[in-house]
This record gives C-alpha cells, structure tokens and sequence, in this order.
C-alpha cells in the first residue's frame, strides 16, 4: 500500500483532528496521503484531495474517522478491490467497528498485510420514469421510501422477479441489505440478517395493516416498486443510504437488484459480528 484515502466526519473536531495527526504520521512513514474534499476543507490542510465519488481510485486503502455515516459516503463509491477501514469516533456505529484504542495498531497490521476482508453485497437501484432519464444509484445499506411530514399514507405496489407480492400501504418501505439490516430496517421492526448471507429485506415502515411484515428473500430476485395513483399529489422521496434524496411520482418505477460490486471492510482484530451486536444493542444487560 502506498496511497492512503482518508476522510473524517466534517461536524466532528475531534474526528478532523485525529484525521489530521494520523495523516501527518502517514506522510511522515512515506506514504501518500489524500483527503476527501470536504474533510480537506474541514481540516484547512493543503493537502492533495478528490471528490468524494473518486478518492478511492486514488488510494488503496480508505480509512473513515467518524460513524457509519461517514463510511457511507465513499463506500457506496469506492471501487471493488479499495479496502476500507472504518473508525469509530464515538458513534452507535456498525460498520465502524475499531475503535480509537486500536486503531493504531490495527493500522500497523493493515499496513503490515496482516488483517482480515469482510466482503459485502451492494444493491443497484434505478429509477426510471417517462419525465426524466433512468437515474442510477449503489448502495451499501438501504434503498428507502419515505413520506414526508404531512403526507398521507402511501400505496406502493410491490414485484418481485416480476411477480406481483403486495401493494403495501403505509407511511414506506425499506429494502436493505444484510449490511444494512441493523440500520433503518432494525428501527422500523426488521430482522437482524448475518452480513455475508445472499438475502434482501423488505421492510415496511409503520403499515396500515397488521399482517404486513417484513419479508426475506434471496438476493438473486430483482423488486421493483412502484407508487400507486391513490398517492398522487404527495411528497415522496426515495433516499439511499441515507445520503441522496430522490422525489417520487407515481409514473415513476423503483428497481432494486444484486450489484456485482462488493465492498471490502477490514475486520477488526479483536472482535466478530456477534461481539458488534451485543456491544451496540446491549444484549444482556440489565
């Protein structure tokens, strides 16, 4: 490895500064070192920096100072074989699992070769429509429907593989992946799903009827959703990631399906998926 991408949550002090004191420490071991363009900003460092969307083709590691948000903003764009090291600075994170403590010595390893890659699965989404061109968009965690705040309920009608499943009335719906299975899928009720299984999660979010739950299916199955007319006139986003907001309209259709892209994460040495569940859920406490 001789190119290191770093970028920091930009409302973090504490993660700007540490991101800083660790690339100086890089470039002092002979590394090249370049920041995101909004981190580079934060930090008001001349340093060499790219656009989000590219600063993985110019590294080969990528490491994120910050939750999982901060992760999620260059995963979704780094390319397939970029490793990312994901840093915990003090969020509810799940793909940031190494925290501060290790981090210097997780670094060392990674830099070392010694260390563990944790492939995920990303979805393609697009978004097609007789009003604009086919949008395009990848996601590491989830492709959500939302309403907004003064919207009524909304119909959307569901397919999967072409078969019809069900038109879902209620205020979304959330397709999520099993990385994303802990993110808004756990809050709006949906299971927990191992990381590296080949499955998708279709959630609805607060339905209007009770026998709606979430369903599993194998990720091999494209869905594509589309907003019935019953919900015309209304205010309705498509947002993934949690990171791009997209409106809806009723002529519009959502297709989500297995991407060949993977995202790598380095695993942390002292822990494993189930130690990440019972830290961050609180299993077993009292």
């Amino acid at each position: 490895m001789q190119s290191i991408g770093i970028t920091a949550k930009v409302s973090s002090r504490a993660a700007l500064d540490y991101a800083q004191e660790v690339a100086n420490k890089l470039a002092a071991r002979g590394f090249n070192v370049c920041f995101d363009d909004f981190t580079a900003s934060a930090i008001g460092a001349g340093a060499v920096c790219y656009a989000k969307t590219d600063i993985g083709a110019h590294a080969d590691l990528l490491i994120t100072f910050g939750g999982d948000g901060t992760l999620l903003s260059v995963a979704r764009h780094a390319p397939a074989h970029v490793p990312i090291l994901g840093v915990n600075m003090g969020t509810l994170g799940f793909l940031t699992e190494v925290r501060v403590e290790e981090f210097e010595s997780m670094l060392d390893r990674v830099l070392n070769g010694d260390f563990l890659l944790e492939p995920r699965v990303t979805f393609d989404v697009s978004v097609s429509g007789p009003d604009h061109e086919e949008l395009r968009y990848r996601v590491l965690n989830d492709a959500a429907i939302n309403k907004s705040a003064l919207s009524r309920i909304i119909e959307m009608r569901v397919q999967v593989a072409g078969l019809f499943v069900s038109t879902f009335r209620a205020d979304g719906l959330i397709v999520a992946t099993p990385t994303g299975s802990t993110a808004y899928n756990l809050s709006a009720g949906g299971p927990i799903i191992y990381p590296t299984m080949g499955a998708i999660v279709i959630t609805p979010i607060c339905p209007h009827m009770l026998t709606n739950r979430p369903l599993v299916l194998p990720d091999e199955l494209d869905i594509e959703i589309g907003i019935t007319p019953h919900s015309e006139d209304q205010e309705i986003y498509l947002t993934l990631d949690g990171q791009e907001g997209i409106p809806l309209t009723s002529s519009d259709r959502v297709c989500v399906r297995k991407s060949e892209h993977r995202v790598l994460l380095v695993q942390s040495a002292d822990k494993n998926y189930f130690d990440v569940l019972r830290t961050k859920l609180k299993w077993g406490e009292a």
